[in-house]
């Protein structure tokens, strides 16, 4: 089977950690029995430079039509001062929205030979294998009404509305619990009920898919202010962590330092399978961002975007053995020794974006 595909390098050093996965894309395909079809196309900063919009329909329709979407980065500095509207961070936005990808997955897992990278003691992080899935459509990143506007006496008024839906509670609920019963069986569900009266739909929701439909999985109720402490605190007594958009994008941020770099994560955006046919609309990014500040110096790290396309392989394509693969070789090379800077150590061999994935292609050659 061919699949196909569709690489969104962006902006920053999205291009360059693309440039990596094209080179493991075809590692796979040359020994894996894989075929891809690929295609590339701009989105965020570039795109807006290009065609003076983020995201263009004609991307949008590539998207629509692709197996699944690779997604690199978007953002800088030279584009914070846009219209709204025409920001870079809306082309990836618009992604998420048109395509329905209501179901993120931020696994955060701290390889052995990190936890010492960690800002927090090895003894905590050691071990650390969690997944928070974070509602991706809904909530304050979309509700209407939204704006500013300026008063009657000159001062300015901002308003972002949180809204919440049964629906849209209940899809991700049951997404969270179904990935629970493939780890630990045990789900957190994140809100803030105390003040909020979307926290307490979301908590009522969360129980009542529970109750009815898993009951075999284990359920916890947590404030999202507290779920920030426990994840310092006491990180491997979680899971799977289910919440909304904002908490969600929160969290998995400093989810992402326990394991010693964001540059190490991935994610998948996930959309409702289709009855029929069983095709269902997928995005994978790094979490990293666009880090200007690096950009174009051959510096980044591509292990969060290797990563990603691991997922691809393991969700899209349900190719689990090859996914188990190269994950094993990125774990492989950092037992080796071999560092980006931003994981850089005492002792260990410094690598560039290219040095990183040689090593991790010389790994994936020793395992076939």
């Amino acid at each position: 089977m061919t699949y196909n595909l569709l690489l969104l390098p962006g902006d920053g050093i999205g291009p360059e950690v693309m440039i990596e996965t094209r080179r493991v894309l075809g590692w796979f395909s040359q020994n894996r029995n894989l075929s891809f079809a690929i295609e590339e196309d701009l989105v965020g900063g570039i795109s807006y430079e290009t065609h003076g919009v983020p995201a263009t329909d004609q991307m949008m329709a590539k998207a629509k039509a692709a197996d699944a979407v690779l997604f690199g980065a978007v953002g800088g500095p030279q584009w914070d001062k846009l219209p709204f509207e025409k920001r870079a961070e809306r082309g990836l936005l618009r992604l998420r929205k048109d395509l329905e990808l209501f179901a993120n997955l931020r696994p955060a897992l701290c390889f052995d030979a990190l936890k010492d990278a960690s800002s927090l003691k090895p003894e905590i992080v050691s071990g650390l294998d969690l997944l928070i899935v974070r509602e991706l459509t809904g909530g304050v990143y979309f509700g209407e009404p939204r704006g500013i506007s300026t008063l009657g006496d000159g001062s300015r008024r901002a308003v972002d509305t949180q809204v919440y839906t049964t629906g849209e509670v209940q899809r991700i609920a049951r997404v969270a619990f179904e990935l629970a019963r493939l780890r630990g069986k045990k789900v957190a569900s994140v809100e803030k009920s105390n003040v909020m009266h979307t926290g307490i739909l979301w908590r009522e929701e969360v129980q009542k898919v529970h109750d009815t439909e898993f009951p075999d999985v284990a359920l916890t109720h947590i404030l999202a202010d507290n779920c920030a402490m426990q994840l310092v605190r006491n990180p491997k007594s979680l899971d799977v962590i289910v919440t909304d958009n904002l908490f969600g994008d929160i969290l998995s941020d400093e989810a992402a330092q326990l394991t010693g770099s964001i540059g190490m994560l991935p994610s998948a955006s996930l959309g409702a399978k289709d009855p029929k046919t069983g095709r269902q609309p997928a995005l994978y990014e790094p979490v990293h961002g666009s880090a200007p500040d690096i950009a174009g110096q051959g510096l980044a790290n591509p292990i969060a975007c290797l990563l990603s396309l691991a997922m691809c392989l393991r969700y899209s394509f349900q190719r689990v053995e090859d996914a188990r693969l190269l994950e094993q070789a990125v774990e492989h090379v950092l037992a080796e020794g071999y560092r980006t800077g931003d994981i850089m150590q005492p002792g260990m061999t410094k690598a560039g974006t290219a040095e990183m994935t040689n090593a991790i292609l010389k790994a994936l050659d020793k395992a076939a």
